[in-house]
């Protein structure tokens, strides 16, 4: 067992969301945070080029490379789930689709007890944490940390298959984040000035030389440490033997 040290807040695993709390837990400078990944530092050239998605989508090195159990609706196939093992996770290996969901499923959450998931309630959310090239309307934002453009490139076939399901009476969509998903558009990106703009690069990016901010890679979650019914810790696996931290405050999973 290695040597302990305390933070107000442990975060374990850097991805989407991991990186986004952590950083923002960490910006006014008055609290200490851990952050934990379980993968490397994100210097893996292929993920911050946009066309070197094929190189990260069934790389282990970055990559869980989760399978699902088998399906009973698809005849019990077994689904390939990839999954980042990296800083930024998912959002430093996927295709880089800005989608948020569905408005109604965030509705349902509502519906189902969830207080303050409906989407009304998240929206400002979104439109906080964006930077929308368009500029900013009644669903988007400008000045946030998540660069979102519009796709510099439509291909021949690919505008040929917009305009053909537009004939055919589907509606043209130019917002699946807007009013509405019905229709067919091409969708937006997550990249800035031809580079991928995962949660690490939008939220730890302003965050280095932050003396109150801790980033730990290749340290594995393993155990939340409990006492007296609170988590009051992390243990986590490490290339140096097995680490614990104590958290004064939280411990967010």
């Amino acid at each position: 067992m290695q040597g302990e040290a305390s933070y107000d807040f442990i975060v374990t695993g850097a991805g989407s969301a991991g990186c986004a709390v952590a950083g923002r837990l960490s910006e006014d400078g008055r609290f200490s945070v851990l952050l934990l990944e379980a993968g490397p530092r994100d210097t893996y050239p292929w993920i911050h080029v946009p066309l070197g998605y094929h190189k990260t989508f069934n790389n282990p090195k970055v990559n869980w490379m989760f399978d699902s159990e088998p399906e009973a609706e698809l005849n019990n196939r077994i689904m390939y789930q990839p999954r980042g093992k990296v800083l930024g996770g998912t959002s430093s290996i996927n295709g880089m689709v800005y989608m948020r969901g569905n408005a109604a499923d965030y509705d349902e959450w509502r519906q189902r007890g969830c207080e303050g998931w409906d989407y009304q309630s998240v929206l400002p959310y979104f439109k906080r944490a964006e930077d929308q090239e368009r500029g900013a309307d009644e669903f988007h934002g400008t000045g946030g940390p998540l660069k979102v453009q519009d796709h510099r490139w439509q291909p021949t076939l690919a505008r040929a298959m917009h305009d053909a399901a537009v004939q055919a009476g589907i509606p043209a969509n130019p917002d699946f984040n807007g009013a509405t998903q019905d229709g067919v558009g091409f969708y937006q990106t997550t990249i800035n000035r031809a580079r991928r703009w995962s949660s690490a690069r939008a939220y730890l990016g302003p965050a280095k030389g932050r003396r109150n901010l801790t980033v730990a890679t290749s340290a594995h979650a393993t155990k939340v440490l409990i006492e007296n019914g609170r988590a009051t810790g992390v243990e986590y696996r490490t290339p140096r033997g097995i680490v614990r931290a104590h958290a004064r405050r939280e411990v967010i999973v």
